[in-house]
């Protein structure tokens, strides 16, 4: 079973992508009263219409996600218009902790994934609060901003965004870095395929794609983010071995330790299975060692109490 906690928009986003995708039956949880049962059954609704066999419950109690094998944490105050994801610190610190001591004695098997901004720095307390396996906490956060990479640079190129291999680096956040020298088209980097000025137009509207769609439409992303998800949790749940950009913990990968950036890595059964490599330049290291100090300080500034349990 796959376990969602956080029935609002990217929550429910990513159980109807996962519902189409039949991955496994679904339980939404949610404090707020009567919502992860209405949204439930709305979702079990169209289900039913399309034809597919996906049993999709909701609950305000944590308990009912014992014996999930998947779950996925999209908890937590959104981005409202002109809000950085950093400014989330404080507001999601506390909300993370108590979900990992739920997951903890009601599914501590699970693999866990979160969406919870600012998503570096609410990965690694997480992964602290847990104290598992770094190959069972992951941070979904890669596979929307390299998706937006190839999604601006495809319409640059006039081709489809499938044809792209993008790379995208760092943190989740004002510092991430796109890396157009290493994201291809048949193994054709983008910086052979697009004048200057285009890389820097791609590469900056990717960065600001969040802070766009916020302030379109007065809310953050969640389709997005849901599909992100939903193919995470397939490679996962069928045990696919696919190569994805995420953000996990670093014990000297990038020459980095003790911190969560996003990097590539390899997601099959039980988790993240491998982390990728890739040979940056002296430039494109010093980009990373930013972005990573960026986070430190965010997780330095979460009150140290979340990071133990009592």
């Amino acid at each position: 079973m796959i376990t969602i906690i956080g029935a609002g928009k990217v929550g429910t986003s990513a159980a109807a992508f996962m519902m189409i995708k039949e991955l496994d039956d679904i339980l939404l949880i949610d404090i707020i009263e009567n919502k992860p049962q209405g949204e439930a059954l709305d979702l079990g609704h169209a289900a039913s219409i399309l034809g597919l066999s996906v049993d999709i419950r909701g609950s305000n109690d944590f308990k009912d996600m014992a014996g999930s094998d998947l779950v996925i944490v999209t908890a937590g105050f959104p981005r409202k218009p002109g809000m950085t994801r950093e400014e989330l610190v404080d507001k999601n610190a506390g909300i993370i902790a108590d979900i990992a001591d739920k997951i903890l004695e009601y599914a501590p098997n699970a693999v866990v994934m979160l969406t919870t901004n600012p998503l570096d720095a609410m990965t690694y307390l997480m992964y602290k609060r847990l104290g598992w396996d770094r190959s069972r906490v992951i941070g979904f956060s890669g596979v929307l901003d390299a998706g937006r990479l190839a999604y601006y640079a495809s319409k640059k190129l006039g081709i489809s965004p499938a044809s792209i291999v993008p790379v995208v680096l760092g943190q989740h956040g004002q510092a991430m870095f796109p890396v157009p020298r290493l994201s291809t088209v048949l193994g054709k980097p983008l910086t052979e395929l697009l004048k200057p000025e285009e890389i820097e137009e791609i590469t900056k509207e990717t960065v600001e794609a969040g802070g766009t769609i916020t302030k379109l439409r007065g809310y953050s992303s969640n389709f997005g983010p849901g599909a992100g998800l939903a193919v995470m949790a397939e490679a996962i749940k069928k045990g696919y071995n696919k190569a994805f950009i995420a953000s996990v913990y670093l014990d000297g990968e990038y020459g980095e330790k003790d911190v969560v950036a996003e990097v590539p890595v390899i997601l099959g059964k039980g988790g993240m299975k491998k982390i990728i490599e890739l040979p940056l330049t002296d430039e494109e290291k010093a980009k990373f060692h930013e972005a990573c100090e960026s986070i430190r300080k965010l997780v330095a500034s979460i009150d140290p109490k979340y990071f133990k349990r009592e």
